[in-house]
């Protein structure tokens, strides 16, 4: 069916106004509330919806997702059931817990994110009969897991597919893994990248000592911070300072890890912190181990702080991160590798601020926050009105 032209759209609103109708119900959904990409996507979308939709943000769980919520003045409705892990009876339970959430708040549209939220949401929001229902890959799952795990995310991304009105991509890597596996219809997945507030991140000033080596992300696959650790242990020891900011189940893993290999004066595991921009401002350059990834908030925030990153060459980061031009890539899982490139950069101050700037030019043209803002609005506009629904004009 082809959306209503232009002029009908001004009349469906129109009438809706005139009519006193409420605002279409917007519920953004994720299966944690916790630090991580997924929550960072759904924080930045908050601002640009607040005007024209009744939102709702529901998760599980503690975290900075809340806080953003209350923050933007939208309802935060906390999740019982909802958890990262395979568990077949809670999982059953989770389902049960979102389909009578949905039909208790009859959102027009279910946005959700994250690979859990998005399998049982899919499927709360049919039985409940929301009228949009939106999933965002922030990387599939499937390919960050491997064996039975992997298999399992794989057809249940496929069994969900026929209830998707639209799978929303953060790369276009990302929608030709998905296409290709069959976990999205090609006809009903757009690629929205992720995006930054470049004006609002504080620039870079280095360390003015020893250069510090900075890596941010969960401890936990498919970020491999033991790879990082192997690799900084390369590198001289009074070459550098690392700070890895973060937490998650492999955290004793890697401080294990950093006490073997006698890095402890060298490297700082800090946690979970609310102040990343400032940390980044005050480091030399960005690092990203991952073996896996869609188009990580993480790499946009420190591009747009302005430091050169190094990373591995999975998902999305290559669309990002231009090899030689804004920072440098490895192939994951390759201590080496990995080593040889940060050493290059340790080593030469000229090359950081070469590639740190261009970084922040490329996320100031192509990665901004306010056209990835847009660029859901629109989507949200367009579903509404394919089903003649009242919806916000444009």
């Amino acid at each position: 069916m082809e959306p209503p032209a232009d002029d009908e759209l001004r009349s469906l609103h129109e009438n809706a106004s005139g009519a006193g109708l409420r605002r279409p119900r917007l519920l953004l959904l994720v299966t944690l509330a916790e630090t991580g990409g997924a929550q960072s996507y759904v924080a930045s979308l908050l601002p640009a919806v607040v005007q024209d939709f009744d939102v709702a943000v529901a998760a599980y769980g503690p975290g900075p997702l809340r806080d953003a919520a209350a923050e933007a003045g939208v309802r935060f409705l906390p999740l019982r059931s909802l958890r990262r892990p395979v568990r077949p009876w809670r999982d059953l339970a989770a389902l049960v817990e979102l389909t009578r959430l949905l039909r208790a708040e009859r959102p027009d549209i279910l946005h959700a994110s994250s690979s859990k939220a998005g399998v049982l949401g899919r499927v709360a929001a049919a039985l409940a009969r929301v009228p949009v229902r939106i999933f965002t890959a922030h990387g599939w799952a499937f390919t960050a897991h491997t064996g039975l795990a992997s298999a399992l995310y794989r057809w249940a991304d496929r069994l969900v597919r026929p209830l998707t009105t639209v799978t929303v991509c953060v790369a276009e890597q990302q929608r030709a893994a998905g296409v290709s596996a069959r976990t999205c219809d090609p006809e009903r997945t757009v690629v929205i990248p992720n995006g930054v507030d470049v004006a609002g991140m504080p620039q870079a000033r280095g360390a003015g000592g020893r250069p510090v080596v900075v890596a941010v992300g969960r401890l936990s696959p498919p970020k491999d911070f033991l790879t990082l650790v192997r690799a900084l242990v390369e590198l001289p020891r009074s070459s550098y300072e690392a700070l890895i900011v973060g937490d998650g189940p492999d955290r004793l893993r890697v401080e294990d890890e950093i006490r073997a290999l006698g890095l402890a004066d060298h490297v700082r595991l800090v946690g979970d912190r609310r102040d990343v921009p400032s940390l980044l401002a005050a480091a030399d350059l960005f690092v990203l181990s991952s073996a896996s990834e869609g188009m990580p908030m993480s790499v946009l925030e420190a591009m747009a702080a302005g430091l050169p990153v190094v990373a591995s060459r999975v998902g999305g980061v290559p669309e990002l991160v231009v090899d030689g031009e804004t920072g440098l890539l490895v192939d994951p899982g390759r201590p080496d590798d990995l080593a040889a490139a940060l050493l290059r950069l340790v080593r030469d101050a000229r090359l950081r601020r070469r590639l740190g700037d261009a970084g922040r030019a490329r996320v100031e043209q192509s990665f901004d926050v306010d056209a990835f803002r847009r660029a859901h609005v629109e989507l949200y506009f367009r579903e509404l009105a394919r089903r003649r629904l009242p919806a916000p004009m444009p």
